[in-house]
């Protein structure tokens, strides 16, 4: 079996645009959309409802089916999948299709789909065959078959005007889809300069107990490009930090394997070049002859620090609690830019009052019984940064949950120190112009402890 589909919905729950649906009973989305309403109105938390629900009931098959939901610009996209079948691989279409409203629309919205209706169906159908397998998923390739929404579109539309719309869109060339050997790429793409960009983004993901020692650390990279070059060769000053890397399918794997770099014929446009994980060059020694590899895995994480610490003293109270958060930067050379601290207070709190200090805001979500701490920029070496404040509950004894949600970014600075030596374009005389640049972001989980009063 594969995939049964796709479904969006509107924040409301309601259905916007769905796949056909032809091999199955027309009851079936319903189910679907059911099954996910009623667990979205079970769950105390948006964030309580499960990514794969089980829906017992399916007229056609006369088997259980599933339903895998991720959400994106408030919106929720649905795939019902049956059979033998690894929901990783409906997860994966969802964010490829994501990606193609992405790159036809920019910012994805319910009004957005709705004004643009007809071409996000025709992308439903290219995207997906009847037999529920991924068709055409290169935005390239689509965009020979689906045309992009433009206001020149529109008008020939209205008009009733027909035959211009495949000249000029891709250069004036004619030629229809797959035309092009190289499904990634426009054929006869020519450009006044030729140019590329790319931009290094890590993002770190940690665990740390109360003590402020680490759990579990990872850092994950990625490579996106936005290119206007032919044939390019890519290389690292220190390719040794690369983990697991994945690659999109333009990049040569034989050159890579054999010398680390990055050979390939780009896509135009936007895209993500190559994706990898940060391998800590220098592990700290083993500290006794019977380690696990579990242990030797996480000291080897723990090389990688937050950029900042965190001190807190909890204490819950008849009916509330009062909290005294200290934060420190642990840089001395670059700022850390948008630091957010999320307290959970419990699903029964409702006020808090705080004292969070200048250059710095709090607010609190009723809707999340979250309490939200920002500072939009945390200089180097500027002390100690500290929350302090109360909150109020309807319950005698509160529990607000044990662990502070933190997340920050960092620009021009990356966790693995990933350096680009050169770039050099093949067949060409003259050399390209060329942008990196590079940004790291995180999140932090702060393990805490509530003191009874």
């Amino acid at each position: 079996m594969a995939i049964d589909g796709l479904i969006i919905l509107e924040g409301t729950g309601r259905p916007i645009v769905q796949t056909g649906f032809r091999s199955v009973n027309p009851a079936y989305p319903l189910l679907h959309i059911d099954a996910f309403n009623s667990a979205v109105a079970k769950a105390k938390r948006i964030q309580d409802v499960d990514p794969v629900l089980y829906v017992s009931q399916t007229y056609e098959l006369g088997t259980p089916s599933a339903c895998c939901h991720v959400e994106h610009g408030g919106l929720r996209f649905l795939c019902p999948v049956s059979g033998d079948i690894d929901p990783l691989y409906a997860f994966a279409f969802l964010q490829t299709f994501i990606e193609i409203l992405k790159d036809y629309f920019g910012a994805i919205s319910g009004p957005t789909l709705k004004d643009n209706f007809d071409i996000v169906y025709q992308l439903l159908e290219e995207t997906l065959d009847s037999g529920g397998h991924p068709l055409t998923t290169s935005p390239n390739a689509l965009r020979d078959i689906v045309l992009p929404p433009s206001l020149y579109q529109k008008i020939l539309s209205v008009a009733g005007v027909s035959g211009l719309g495949s000249s000029g869109m891709h250069g004036g060339h004619t030629m229809g889809a797959f035309a092009s050997p190289i499904p990634w790429r426009k054929a006869g793409a020519r450009y006044n300069a030729n140019e590329i960009y790319f931009d290094v983004v890590e993002h770190m993901k940690a665990i740390m107990n109360k003590n402020g020692s680490i759990v579990t650390s990872s850092v994950a990279g990625k490579i996106e490009s936005n290119c206007r070059t032919p044939d390019l060769t890519l290389t690292f000053s220190n390719p040794r930090v690369i983990s697991d890397p994945s690659f999109h399918p333009c990049v040569r794997l034989t050159r890579f394997s054999q010398s680390k770099v990055l050979s390939f014929v780009p896509p135009d446009g936007h895209f993500t070049l190559m994706e990898y994980h940060f391998l800590s060059s220098d592990p700290p020694p083993p500290t006794s002859a019977t380690l696990t590899a579990a242990t030797q895995t996480a000291q080897t994480q723990s090389n990688v620090q937050p950029p900042f610490t965190l001190k807190a003293n909890m204490q819950v109270v008849e009916n509330g609690g009062s909290f005294d958060i200290t934060v420190t930067s642990r840089l001395s050379t670059r700022p850390i830019e948008d630091f957010v601290l999320e307290i959970y207070l419990g699903e029964d709190a409702n006020s808090a009052s705080c004292n969070a200090g200048s250059g710095a805001e709090w607010t609190y979500v009723p809707a999340r019984q979250v309490l939200r701490w920002s500072i939009p920029n945390l200089p180097a070496n500027s002390g100690r940064w500290t929350l302090q404040g109360s909150f109020t509950s309807a319950v005698t004894r509160p529990r607000p949950s044990r662990s502070l949600q933190t997340s920050f970014g960092l620009s021009t600075h990356l966790f693995s120190s990933l350096k680009v030596d050169q770039l050099k374009l093949t067949g060409e005389s003259y050399k390209p112009y060329k942008g990196v640049r590079g940004r790291s972001e995180g999140q932090v989980e702060w393990r805490v402890d509530w003191l009874d009063g």
